[in-house]
């Protein structure tokens, strides 16, 4: 079951696309964080998607607000796409142990081994103030995602 509003967010590090560790701690205090979990790399509506924030990231990389892509792919894999598509903010790689921060979360698809397509914004408090589930072949709302985004920050 994915984690509620007010759960404290679980804290992770794991590698960026440039084998960067990220630490999701490191934003307590200063930051709102959207954590973004996509399926897969490279598959239709999650380039729509991660392109789509790419092309908006102002509204999503603020003073006060950042936006983190993770999904079960590799750090090579996430390198490829990001470079294919200029993609300049962190996507991060759950691949090692696979999975292990989307099943913290709940939204890990043991049987096709991926993170389920699902959005959190975890407030400078460490807690889920919201978040955002949808179907593998639905793309989510950006302006929405945005909206709540900067209502954390």
């Amino acid at each position: 079951m994915p984690l509620q509003i007010g759960d404290r967010a679980p804290d992770f590090t794991l590698p960026d696309q440039h084998g960067q560790d990220i630490r999701l701690s490191s934003y307590a205090g200063e930051k709102a964080v959207l954590l973004v979990f996509y399926p897969y790399a490279f598959t239709g509506v999650c380039t729509g998607e991660l392109t789509g924030f790419r092309d908006r990231l102002g509204d999503f990389e603020t003073d006060t607000t950042t936006l983190l892509g993770i999904s079960c792919d590799s750090i090579y894999t996430q390198r490829a796409f990001a470079d294919r598509d200029a993609v300049f903010f962190p996507l991060l790689s759950d691949f090692w142990p696979h999975g292990a921060v989307a099943s913290a979360y709940g939204v890990l698809d043991e049987a096709e081994g991926c993170a389920l397509r699902s959005s959190f914004v975890v407030g400078r408090d460490g807690l889920i103030s919201w978040a955002l589930h949808s179907e593998r072949g639905e793309a989510r709302d950006l302006e929405l995602q945005a909206a709540r985004l900067k209502q954390a920050g």
